[in-house]
């Protein structure tokens, strides 16, 4: 294909020229749906351009068309830090929660029109892209919304990614990946010829797509992409409307789903998302429902966020597929807190695209309000389209041989009688050292968003209790190497690793050991503000109600729970007994993965107009890095944040000498943003 006598410069020349041929013919085809040429003549070009290639390696590019599919699998997924956080959406479940959106929406416009941007909300995965000079250098998965995985070698691979944008802008956009209807069936027929699990659902088979550690086995899972939103750009405000923000990002290259509506009337809004309710199953990928956006920019600064989501957005997830099936028994779990969980076993039947035999019932006052009996035909359904349920029994179905339930008095894993707190509507097993609680506890303390002790699953753990090797949490990090061997299929490789990751998981910050111990009403992010609050676990032990509720989403219920836990003298010996075996137990600002605290204890003021950020944002990335915003310079400022047209609070920093950043200098301190 290539003339053996082919010049290096005639070579480079056609090169950019099949480069940017190519590239162009993918944006007709994924972006604009109206492609110029056939699929049999594109590839003619990219593999004119492969030859190339192969021929003189040194002209290969970065946004290179060949260079989508890497060739060496990645030893593992590191961290990326969201510049700008990624939140999820609040959600409606019917025209009511709708309604109370809109209703708070026009409270804060006012007097001023309202329009909403209404798009179909993709059942796939979320990621955000960066692009620097029109070059894409990262990609990652939401994560929990401050830190993600990088997988950009995994998103390069699919077309419906830009390598190169249509203009050189520095920018960040947000997308969802996700896998067509013929993809996924053509997946899954080939894992089955080859006698391998299959996929639930196109989510589960996308998302685990894009985490594959061979970029090669993403390639040919036929990945795709729309995208929804600019978050930051570079060169130029971000455009006023999210209908504008759209129509550039298709302008510039990225594939924007057109299936979308300008609409102002709530009940035109509830209408248009009833109607697709039925017409999702006609289109080729899968929607879980609509999403609803206020367009006006300048109103969604004004509404601005929630600490999870958006307060000028909202999801609404359609009504979850229900189907019939028989209610066998039920039967108890122990939960980590000692909980007497119900949950019924179900004759096998396929909800939402997944066989389901299980469902969480709840407790025993769900049990009997809805009058659910053994041997019940019952309707079953997936909440949110994902996690199993039973609605309710089917009377009319009924026999007269089913049975009644009534909770055990007694814990079936150590059958202490079991107790129930005033208010509460959970049966508990009060003994700590029930095998059940200590299983779980031990499974909540190893899990990726407590100590993340990676090899250490339920199997496992199971296996170490068996052999009577631990009794609490602080036992795991006692191990050796011939307890371990002595465990069934354990050899000295798998050995070696575990120990080496719970010797790595000493090293954790605070915030993990807090969520890790499991206290009542403590989870992640409180986790984070107990340990950026007080430094150490000795301080917070220290530390009475009125302190602790001066931590952000700290109410008088945490504080009690905290309080109670710490004040159990099993507790404390169990804090002492980890603290000998060398776990950390100090606030450690930044952990090497995440980058959180870097503004750690600093206060920053915020002025002017930032260059594609709001002022929301910008608080919101300082305070996810640590820092606190201040409304007034004074004294205590460290940092003055300071954009276009900054008035008087410059003026006073200048005068305090307080130092004056500008958004790009704020990023800068950040480790690893995006």
């Amino acid at each position: 294909m290539v003339p053996v006598d082919m010049p290096k410069e005639a070579a480079r020349a056609r090169a950019a020229e099949l480069s940017r041929a190519l590239n162009y013919h993918s944006y007709r085809y994924y972006v604009l749906d109206d492609p110029e040429i056939s699929d049999a003549e594109y590839d003619t070009l990219l593999r004119e351009l492969q030859a190339i290639e192969d021929r003189y390696p040194d002209l290969i590019t970065a946004d290179s068309p060949t260079q989508r599919v890497g060739a060496t699998p990645a030893a593992g997924f590191t961290s990326v830090t969201h510049a700008i956080p990624m939140f999820s959406l609040a959600n409606a479940f019917n025209a009511g929660d709708l309604r109370e959106f809109d209703q708070r929406v026009r409270a804060v416009a006012g007097n001023a029109a309202v329009q909403y941007v209404l798009e179909l909300k993709m059942d796939g995965l979320a990621v955000s892209l960066q692009y620097v000079n029109g070059l894409l250098t990262t990609g990652a998965t939401r994560g929990d919304g401050t830190v993600g995985e990088d997988i950009t070698t995994n998103l390069r691979t699919s077309r419906g990614v830009p390598l190169r944008l249509q203009e050189p802008y520095t920018l960040t956009v947000r997308g969802e990946a996700y896998m067509s209807k013929a993809a996924f069936a053509r997946l899954n027929a080939e894992r089955e010829e080859a006698g391998q699990p299959l996929f639930a659902n196109p989510r589960n088979a996308a998302a685990g797509s894009l985490r594959q550690l061979d970029p090669r086995v993403t390639a040919n899972r036929g990945l795709d992409m729309f995208f929804y939103g600019l978050a930051a750009i570079a060169e130029r405000p971000l455009p006023p409307t999210q209908e504008e923000s759209l129509n550039f990002l298709r302008q510039v290259g990225f594939r924007v789903n057109q299936e979308r509506v300008l609409l102002s009337d709530i009940e035109a809004i509830i209408e248009y998302c009833q109607a697709w309710h039925d017409k999702r199953h006609e289109l080729p990928y899968d929607i879980d429902g609509i999403v609803i956006k206020v367009n006006d920019v300048a109103l969604q600064e004004q509404l601005g966020y929630t600490a999870k989501s958006p307060r000028w957005a909202i999801a609404y997830k359609f009504p979850a597929e229900q189907v019939q099936t028989k209610l066998l028994d039920i039967v108890i779990s122990v939960g980590r807190t000692g909980t007497l969980n119900p949950n019924a076993v179900l004759e096998p039947v396929t909800v939402a695209g997944s066989v389901v035999s299980r469902a969480s019932l709840h407790n025993a006052d769900l049990i009997a309000a809805k009058d659910i009996r053994i041997g019940d035909t019952v309707v079953v359904q997936k909440a949110g389209d994902i996690i199993p349920e039973v609605v309710a029994p089917v009377v009319a179905l009924r026999t007269g041989e089913e049975q009644v339930y009534a909770m055990p008095t007694v814990c079936p894993e150590c059958q202490t009688p079991a107790v129930r707190e005033p208010q509460e509507v959970a049966w508990r097993c009060p003994n700590a050292s029930c095998p059940a609680v200590l299983r779980e506890g031990l499974i909540h303390f190893v899990s990726r968003d407590a100590m993340d002790i990676e090899g250490l699953g339920p199997a496992m753990i199971s296996a170490l209790l068996d052999a009577d090797l631990v009794h609490d949490v602080a036992d795991l990090y006692a191990l050796q190497p011939d307890q371990l061997l002595a465990l069934e299929r354990v050899g000295e490789k798998t050995a070696g690793n575990l120990l080496a990751a719970i010797a790595k998981s000493k090293q954790n910050s605070l915030e993990r050991l807090i969520f890790a111990l499991g206290i009542r009403h403590v989870g992640a992010k409180g986790a984070l503000g107990l340990a950026q609050h007080f430094g150490s676990l000795e301080q917070l032990l220290a530390a009475g109600a009125d302190e602790l509720q001066q931590v952000p989403d700290v109410g008088t219920k945490m504080a009690a729970s905290i309080i109670s836990y710490f004040a159990t003298t099993a507790n404390q010996q169990l804090i002492a007994k980890l603290q000998a075996a060398g776990v950390n137990q100090r606030y450690l600002g930044t952990k090497p993965d995440a980058g959180a605290g870097a503004l750690s204890g600093q206060i920053f003021v915020i002025t002017g107009t930032l260059p594609g950020v709001s002022r929301d944002q910008a608080k919101l990335l300082i305070e996810q890095h640590g820092g606190q915003v201040a409304s007034a310079v004074s004294k205590k400022t460290n940092y003055l944040l300071a954009g276009e047209k900054a008035g008087s609070k410059l003026t006073k920093a200048q005068e305090l000498g307080v130092p004056v950043l500008s958004w790009d200098e704020l990023l800068a301190l950040l480790p690893d943003s995006e």
